[in-house]
């Protein structure tokens, strides 16, 4: 039997199994398909919520602790694997934010670098964006990771562990519990022991616990994606313009995201959000009319009412834990939903107070009304 069960293998579930693997603990790690192809594959990479000062403070706390944890992981990860995350610092360009006095009072509040810039630093600093910018808002800490990369280096990095078992094309059909405790999982040929049970299925998560936690709210929300191939220089940095943005690679790709739609579980594309995507792509940058579209994608976000998610044990049933609900965040938040999990599962010094993440705190605030 092992120490610990990970149900669902995103960037979080790995993260997990590796900090629980460290701790000498056996960990198997179980997905429905390959490791990283949902939301952490498709997602863009970008290491800070988008319009951070819109969020509430429990999304701030845990982004902040984060903050700076990709590039020294990048750095580890490359050196364990031989993959390169590609972890690219260059800093945020926001060339029209409508309530900047906000954000500058969230940052002077946080002590985080967010200043207002004028014509002369945007167009020094990004030459190739649409002419005409007199005003945006900088934030210079913030970069991207190649999250493909990242999640491949991160599955690289737990095949090398003699303490980690993964488990991959095997789907999880219910938690199996005795005496009001979580011991393990059904799947359809099998029962997989654990000592404790930790779910990490992004948007799937409420159907892993629809027997315990039925009106769990965590729902699929749909992103769509488009990337164009382009010399490397075009853009150096992510760059954002009504919500939208686009994000360089280091071989010149440029990703543009992205939508924000309700659709249940349909990963169907359409031309209409390639159309849109499009346009945005070029009201940035303006070179791209001369581009074709390389690939157009979508991935399903774990969509929770205010985007604070749930980590901690599952009411009702002991030694059953979940992370999830970080709706557009998973990859920004994590390092910190990482490491607040373990700490509880360890016994350790919580790195931040854990009770607003908590699953009956949180289902509580859905009751009352007050998730917004």
């Amino acid at each position: 039997m092992n120490d610990f069960l990970i149900v669902g293998g995103g960037v979080i579930g790995m993260m997990m199994a590796r900090t629980l693997s460290d701790s000498g603990a056996d960990v198997t790690i179980v997905d429905k398909n390959e490791l990283c192809r949902e939301s952490s594959w498709a997602g863009g990479g970008i290491v800070s919520p988008l319009y951070p000062w819109r969020y509430r403070a429990e999304i701030t706390a845990l982004a902040s602790w984060s903050q700076g944890f990709y590039p020294k992981l990048a750095q580890e990860l490359l050196a364990e694997t031989g993959i390169d995350p590609e972890f690219r610092p260059g800093g945020l360009l926001m060339l029209r934010v409508a309530d900047e006095e906000d954000a500058l009072a969230w940052a002077e509040k946080h002590h985080r670098p967010l200043t207002r810039v004028g014509k002369d630093f945007i167009y020094q600093t990004e030459t190739n964006i649409v002419p005409d910018k007199e005003q945006a808002i900088w934030m210079p800490e913030v970069g991207s990771i190649r999250n493909p990369r990242l999640g491949k280096a991160l599955k690289r990095s737990l095949e090398l562990r003699d303490n980690v078992r993964i488990l991959e094309g095997v789907e999880v059909k219910g938690i199996r519990e005795m005496d009001g405790h979580a011991i393990g999982v059904e799947t359809a040929n099998s029962v997989l022991s654990a000592g404790k049970v930790i779910v990490t299925s992004g948007a799937w998560s409420g159907q892993v616990l629809k027997g315990i936690l039925p009106d769990l709210p965590v729902q699929p929300v749909r992103g769509q994606m488009l990337v164009y191939k382009a010399e490397p220089g075009l853009v150096d940095r992510v760059v954002m313009l009504d919500g939208r943005y686009v994000i360089p690679r280091n071989d010149g790709r440029i990703l543009v995201g992205s939508t924000l739609e309700y659709a249940g579980f349909d990963k169907q594309t359409t031309e209409e959000a390639k159309a849109d995507l499009m346009a945005s792509a070029e009201s940035i940058l303006p070179a791209l009319k001369d581009l074709a579209v390389e690939h157009h994608w979508c991935g399903l976000r774990p969509g929770s009412p205010d985007g604070v998610p749930f980590i901690g044990e599952v009411p009702g049933l002991k030694k059953l834990y979940i992370n999830a609900g970080h709706f557009r965040n998973g990859l920004v938040l994590a390092p910190a939903a990482t490491q607040l999990l373990c700490n509880q599962l360890l016994g350790q010094e919580p790195i931040i107070d854990p009770e607003p993440y908590l699953p009956e705190k949180r289902l509580q605030e859905a009751d009352d009304g007050v998730m917004i």
